[in-house]
């Protein structure tokens, strides 16, 4: 089996030791959100990331959050290694400027960006934007958006007019190196049609298992009819400690501070979703606290105040890792995590499942130069960690 990615998550709408909301219809939930989500704490959280071996850090987009691409490109410049992957909306901006931009972004950082095309699954939200396309025909738009885009980076002179998108004469003076692989998440059949034709990488939120197979198979399907084949990723949340009841005892927590107004708001808002995805998310608990978890392991808590990705791997180090190996059993080798807050948990997870997954060769830190070569120096002499002193050369570290 192929080794493992890690990617972690920066929590542009604020960071909390409490489950942060909103989004996918839901509104947005400030209950606890007492770390706003400035430059130097994101930083924080990237250099962490970096440090321990996560790849690459997913930057969310929405009106419920900062902007991914202007946040992304401050941060950039305090890590060294980290990727960002960064979540944008095709409609909002031309393919030529977006190839354009991701081109700037790759010159810039030394090749450290990803692309997460997120086409919009609330039509609501899309208006507020200036987009009033239904959720069919923006998926239509995204396919014509991503043909540009990938023309563009292979250096080739685009014309084209299209349902949605039209551009004449399309070319970029500098191309992007290396060109950013493009990842996509979506369960709707229009969904799997571009992720078949367009992207790198299918992502899923954290379904149990025989549901994600039958994603997989499903998308696998599509994409050999275009000639193509995808990677895998999943998107969960993670609660992990040095035994499992610490982290249930934890998990417990969290849900003993879910308000029943708030949790009652949050379902009503995200039963108006159009995202197959989120109904999909929505029928795990059906907006009962009764029974959460869902698939041993997997926990579906964090879906009664969160859009989006909500289920979480709650558990030892050692049970996490299980689930993590049954995930890549399937078929899924990129894995896009979070936790609350966001810089403990990656300590938790980078330095409790991480070295059980390397030791079952299932993982590699990315910074491990192989035997016989020296490290290259580090470009800053310290980094500070997170109680304020100083760590050497962040990023080296086996």
């Amino acid at each position: 089996m192929s080794a493992l990615t890690f990617h972690w998550f920066l929590p542009t709408s604020g960071d909390s030791r409490d489950v942060v909301g909103g989004g996918h219809g839901a509104p947005a939930t400030g209950s606890g959100r007492n770390r706003p989500p400035t430059v130097a704490y994101l930083t924080q959280i990237a250099r962490a990331a970096e440090g321990l071996g996560f790849v690459a850090a997913l930057t969310p987009t929405g009106a419920w959050c900062e902007d991914a691409w202007l946040t992304t490109a401050m941060v950039s410049q305090a890590t060294e290694r980290l990727k960002f992957l960064v979540a944008f909306r095709p409609g909002f901006v031309s393919p030529t400027l977006a190839a354009q931009m991701a081109s700037t972004f790759q010159r810039q950082t030394g090749g450290r960006l990803l692309l997460n095309v997120v086409t919009g699954g609330e039509s609501r939200e899309q208006r507020a934007y200036g987009d009033f396309l239904d959720k069919d025909a923006r998926y239509r738009r995204t396919g014509e958006f991503l043909h540009v885009v990938r023309e563009l980076w292979a250096g080739r002179t685009v014309d084209l007019r299209g349902e949605h998108l039209s551009v004449e004469g399309a070319k970029l003076v500098r191309l992007p190196d290396p060109v950013p692989e493009v990842y996509f998440g979506g369960s709707s059949p229009a969904a799997g049609e571009v992720a078949a034709r367009h992207v790198d990488v299918y992502l899923t939120w954290g379904e149990p298992p025989e549901q994600v197979a039958g994603k997989i198979a499903r998308l696998r399907a599509l994409a050999a009819q275009e000639g193509r084949t995808l990677r895998f990723g999943i998107r969960l949340h993670v609660i992990t400690r040095d035994g499992a009841r610490q982290a249930w005892a934890e998990a417990h927590r969290l849900l003993d501070g879910f308000d029943p107004q708030t949790v009652r708001a949050v379902q009503e808002g995200l039963a108006r979703s159009e995202s197959e995805g989120q109904r999909r998310m929505l029928a795990l608990h059906g907006g009962s606290r009764d029974a959460l978890e869902i698939h041993p392991n997997l926990w579906a808590g964090i879906g009664l105040v969160r859009g989006g990705a909500g289920t979480a791997l709650v558990g030892s180090h050692d049970e996490v890792a299980d689930r993590i190996a049954e995930y890549h059993a399937l078929g899924i080798d990129e894995f896009v995590l979070s936790g609350y807050p966001h810089l403990e948990e990656a300590y938790w997870f980078g330095e409790g499942v991480l070295p059980r997954l390397a030791a079952r060769g299932l993982w590699r830190h990315p910074a491990r130069v192989p035997a016989g070569r020296d490290r290259a120096p580090c470009r800053s002499p310290s980094r500070a960690d997170p109680s304020g002193g100083a760590r050497g050369c962040f990023g080296l570290h086996p």
